[in-house]
């Protein structure tokens, strides 16, 4: 018999949900199919936050007819997970402290010798201008940085399995990409004590979910992902990455976009058969 598929929406309370949080909601729950379908909020920026979203959330996946097990994981409850998870990272000799800040990576990455400035997944690619310092010269207000090259030479080959629609198959990790497009990604901000990219792993792996769905531009991310489970000795999940709803122009939705958001539909009277309708479900 197969092992129980469990999948979970992660929502930020930032802002009111829209038609392509309906989605990834929905398809979420699709694939736990008779497994399990977890709802987590995702709320370490909390200076985005707002308890008025979170309530808004949880409203309106109960209109869309979703349930979940509680209670909810909130990610401003893990930060002892998150420290553990920096603290074993660290003994592994793959983090230093950085105390750039975003200006000055633009700065640098704009000198004329170093070409336009390549974004990847974790936005500017860094230039590696505090990598030469040790953890034992961190200071409170550092960021705290993967030595990709570092990392990816510690955690040897890489590969995922994603089931999505747009590229099925076995991925394999191409560290020279990574080090190239991806960098040294930032994995506690000064500001939050943890970043995305690391309280994603932790907490996925501390819920035991066994495929991720999430849109597709995530999924140049996913190295990072599959590389932090390597480096903590996490169990490895599938992924299913699936398209975007876009606006009529195909900018894909952003929480700016209240003209689609689910509360709106809901007051014009569409049903909740009405959103997988307009979602192609």
């Amino acid at each position: 018999m197969p092992p129980e598929r469990i999948t979970r929406f992660a929502p930020s309370p930032t802002g009111p949900l829209h038609l392509g949080h309906a989605y990834a909601a929905l398809i979420a729950a699709d694939r736990a199919g008779a497994g399990r379908f977890l709802l987590r909020i995702e709320d370490i920026d909390q200076s985005r936050c707002r308890p008025a979203y979170e309530a808004q959330i949880y409203d309106d996946l109960c209109w869309l007819g979703l349930s979940w097990p509680s209670p909810v994981m909130r990610q401003s409850d893990r930060m002892p997970a998150y420290r553990a998870a920096l603290g074993q990272l660290a003994a592994k000799g793959v983090l230093y402290p950085c105390r750039c800040t975003r200006a000055d990576i633009r700065a640098a990455l704009s000198a004329p010798q170093e070409g336009a400035p390549l974004l990847g997944p974790d936005g500017l690619v860094y230039p590696g201008t505090c990598r030469t310092r040790s953890m034992a010269e961190a200071h409170p207000d550092d960021a705290l940085r993967l030595n990709m090259r570092s990392a990816l030479a510690l955690a040897g080959g890489l590969a995922f399995e994603e089931r999505g629609p747009l590229q099925p198959g076995r991925h394999v990790v191409d560290p020279e990409w990574m080090i190239h497009n991806v960098g040294d990604v930032v994995l506690s901000r000064r500001d939050m004590g943890t970043s995305y990219h690391l309280s994603v792993v932790v907490d996925d792996a501390a819920q035991g979910i066994t495929e991720i769905t999430r849109g597709a531009d995530l999924f140049d991310a996913t190295g990072i992902h599959v590389l932090l489970q390597a480096l903590l000795e996490l169990l490895r999940p599938t992924y299913y990455h699936h398209d975007l709803i876009r606006d009529e122009s195909g900018k894909r939705l952003a929480k700016r976009d209240d003209a689609r958001a689910i509360a709106l539909y809901r007051a014009q009277g569409v049903t909740p058969q009405g959103i997988r309708a307009l979602t192609g479900l």
